[in-house]
This record gives C-alpha cells, structure tokens and sequence, in this order.
C-alpha cells in the first residue's frame, strides 16, 4: 500500500494503514478555522452572556519526557526549568486576561481539565502554582470535575498527595499498552515495570476516577498482545477505559518514518483489524461489568461521569488557555497561537494569545452538537428541539435552512 503526502505530493511504500486524522474532534473541521476570523471571538469576549452555557476551563500543558513516536499533539521534549517557568506565568497571565472579559467575568467553571504533553511532568510546586493561578482567576468553587493526565513514569508519592490535596477528581493514566516490547517499539517514554508502581500510588490515594487509555494497533500489536493488555486492564479494574484506534497523521515520527521508507518501521494494522481488535476489548468489558459511554469509553459503573467530555459535546463554553489549546466560547471556534515563542511574546505583551478561529451559524452549531453527540451512540431528539427549535432529522433531511 502507498501513502501521498498531500504538502509535498510524494508517494512512498508504507504499511497497510492511511495516513491521515480520522478521530472526529470537531466540526466544522480545524482547516476552516482563519486568523480573519478571531475578531468574532474578540466580538464575542466584549459582552456578558444573558444565559450563558456552563464554562470549562482548559489548560495545555505541552511538556513531554520524550515524543511518542504515534504522537500528533503540541508537545515539546526540549525546554529548561527556565523555559518551563516562563510558561507556567504566561498560563497565570492568560487566565487573568481572559477571567477581564465581560462574556467571562464572574463567571464559575463546571470542569476544568490539565491536558498535555504530560501534566504530570511538572514538579509538585510547579502543579500547586498552576492550580493557584487558576484559582486566582476564576472562582472554583462550583467546579464538579478536575481531570489531569498522568504518565506512569513521571509520578511520585510526593506528586499524587499534591493532586489528591488540590481536589483533582479524575485522573487519566496514559498507559496505552502494557506489552514491554510494544511500548519501546512506539517510543514511549515509561516502561511496563512503571505502570503498576503508578497504578498503586493513585489507587491508594483514594481519586474518585481513575482512566485509563489504552490504543489498538500500535506499531507492533497482535491479536495475543492485545488480549493480554485487555486482560490486565481488568485485572487493575479502572473506573473508566478509553480506547483509541491507532492513527497516522501527517505531523507524527512515525509518518515520517514511513514515507521515508525505513525498513525498521514495524507495520500497522490496518483499519478493519484496529475495529476488531477495539470491539473485542468492548466485549470483553461488557462481559466483566462495564458500561459503554461512548465510541471509545467504557465506565466500569452507570455512576461514573466524564462532565469535560459531556459538557462540551452538549455546547458548553470552554476556555483555551496554553500553547496551541483549542476552545468554543458562545459559538466561536477558536485556537491559541501554536508556537512555543511567539505564544509567550504575546502574552507578556498583555496580549490573548487567539491564533485562528470560526464562527458557527446557527445551523453549524446543530450539526456540531449532533455529530459529537452521535459518538455517545444515543441522540436525544427532544434536547435538540428544546434548544434549536428543530428535529434534527428533519433539519439534515431538507438541508441548511437558517442564517
């Protein structure tokens, strides 16, 4: 099978799987987004919200040990405890700025959720500065969710009674696969001998939730590897279970691994195999208790909740704060600056760091609630009607209809 890179228009022999995004994260797509279109969002900013949707707050941490060879987010495995520092109160100046704006002022968050790169990599006085300065900010005390990402390796006994003190409610494991051999394959950064040490400290400190995530079809997989992470998954019995499908896009090492033909690049299911491989793990945490939440998250009780990932689905607000982060305030779309400098060189100007963004019409809106929600496998046509007036059957059926 053969690979195009569409930027350079070069086909080169690779393993069986497209390259390419295929995880539905948004909609409209992010290649919509323009820079000529973050005046809506500065629009948007300068008024209070009459009834305004619950807020959630999103803060990118984008450090990293090292960079996983499948890995497609903003990370970088390069910057100093000077670098770091810099960017922890760039991250405190944003809060505050966007905490000035009459559409956010006052305003009290639901969730607020510490993404990465790797959070965990952080010392603990470098994670009690950052919640401060989120707290500083906004006021907290209506908040029913704190997730933050966790890689095995990085965490301590000293770092897990600092989250567990600071009120973090769910954490998410990146585990991604047990198999020694498979996790070095895909160049990531802990090792199997971590997972369990990490596993035992959080369990122990008593977190609400615990997730853990897992991805079908790294470099590497069989059918005998992944029965046997899915078997160890239920042996540690997590709250929750989040299982991706193996991607390939563009700005991955291993793509360009790929398209550069080396030989040592192990091959990489493809589709139907990577499906397979994902429903038999669903099966199998079916038949041990859990629940399906979603396309890709299993809950291992009908009382565990995932708000970030709800709230958002169902057109929360959510403000981006960090290098690259994406948001959705009040039906505006948009991004941070994605660059490690210029990012920083605006926020210390008193800057919004706001790269790109895209306004939703009325009917984008409908569609984008309704394509997120379709991934819960449920769509509850009465909300739509109650909050957009239509049956979004109908709505698709005849076609866009309103400004």
């Amino acid at each position: 099978m053969s690979i195009v890179d569409p930027q350079h228009s070069t086909t080169t022999t690779a393993a069986p799987t497209t390259a390419g995004n295929y995880f539905v994260a948004n909609y409209p797509p992010f290649s919509c987004w323009t820079g000529e279109q973050v005046s809506a969002v500065q629009e948007r900013l300068a008024h209070a919200a009459e009834t305004p949707p619950p807020l959630g707050i999103y803060v990118h941490l984008p450090f990293c040990r090292q960079r996983c060879d499948f890995c497609y987010y903003k990370v970088y495995t390069d910057k100093n405890a000077r670098e770091i520092a810099r960017y922890l109160d760039c991250v405190a100046a944003e809060l505050k700025r966007y905490a000035e704006q009459p559409y956010l002022a006052g305003r009290k968050p639901s969730f607020v959720y510490y993404g990465g790169g790797t959070p965990s990599y952080l010392s603990s006085d470098q994670i009690e500065k950052l919640f401060a300065a989120v707290r500083a900010a906004f006021p907290c005390d209506a908040v029913e969710e704190i997730t933050f990402e966790c890689e095995p390796g990085t965490l301590t006994e000293k770092k897990v009674a600092v989250l567990r003190s600071l009120g973090v409610t769910r954490v998410s494991l990146g585990v991604e696969h047990f198999d020694p051999e498979i996790l070095a394959l895909n160049n990531r950064a802990h090792r199997a001998v971590e997972i369990d040490r990490a596993w035992g400290m959080l369990r122990a400190a008593g977190f609400p939730q615990i997730n853990l995530d897992l991805i079908s079809g790294m470099v590497g997989e069989t059918d005998e590897r992944w029965r046997r992470t899915i078997e160890r998954t239920l042996e540690l019995h997590p709250d929750q279970i989040t299982i991706y499908q193996m991607e390939i896009p563009y700005n991955t090492t291993i793509y360009q691994r790929m398209k550069a033909g080396e030989a040592e690049v192990a091959p990489v299911a493809d589709w139907e195999t990577k499906r397979r491989w994902s429903e038999e793990a669903f099966q199998a945490l079916g038949r041990a208790g859990y629940l399906r939440g979603s396309a890709y998250t299993a809950l291992a009780s009908s009382e565990a909740r995932f708000l970030y990932r709800d709230a958002l689905w169902h057109g929360s607000d959510l403000v981006p704060i960090g290098v690259s982060s994406f948001g959705h305030l009040g039906g505006v779309h948009l991004q941070n600056e994605h660059r490690f400098e210029p990012y920083i060189e605006r926020v210390e100007k008193g800057e919004l760091p706001i790269h790109r963004a895209y306004q939703l019409s009325a009917d984008e809106r409908l569609i984008r609630e309704l394509v997120l929600q379709l991934k819960l496998g449920r769509v509850r046509a009465t909300a739509f009607q109650e909050k957009f007036g239509v049956d979004p059957a109908r709505a698709l059926r005849r076609g866009p209809a309103r400004a």
